[in-house]
């Protein structure tokens, strides 16, 4: 699928790391490094700006080592960029740790997958079907 981008970063295109990757990592466009303090979050251009085709969705999501290393995620995660819109993607990240975390210029700060999706019409009904789980929400499966 094409699609297309305008990047007025610093940096390459975002790309594939491997051939089954689904997400691309996306870089911060900044010139200076940015601190953020514990449960501080901050708005990170990223210098990109796409056109999906109808139908399809960016979702922005944390990366993983920076979460599992330094407790850095997204705020808003996974961010959604729709279809129609064209300004620049920017990551709000957070730092959920205690110590601070600098934002370099040039780093890996989320990844973008694209993805389909489809919108739906509600149908009215009076009641919903039995199902074998019911109203059974937030844990109610178990832990195994």
């Amino acid at each position: 699928m094409k699609v297309k981008i305008v990047n007025k970063s610093a940096w390459p295109d975002p790309e594939y790391a491997t051939s089954s990757s689904a997400g691309m990592d996306l870089k911060a466009d900044i010139k200076e490094p940015v601190v953020l303090g514990s449960l501080e979050r901050a708005m990170v251009p990223t210098g990109i700006f796409i056109e999906l085709p109808e139908g399809y969705e960016a979702q922005i999501r944390p990366r993983s080592g920076l979460a599992a290393k330094y407790g850095i995620s997204i705020t808003n995660s996974p961010g959604t960029i729709d279809a129609d819109y064209r300004g620049e993607i920017k990551v709000l990240l957070v730092n959920l740790s205690k110590e601070p975390f600098t934002v370099n210029p040039g780093e890996r700060i989320a990844q973008m997958v694209v993805a389909r999706y489809e919108q739906v019409q509600w149908e009215k009904v009076e009641q919903l079907e039995e199902s074998t789980r019911g109203e059974g929400g937030f844990g109610s499966t178990g832990r195994k």
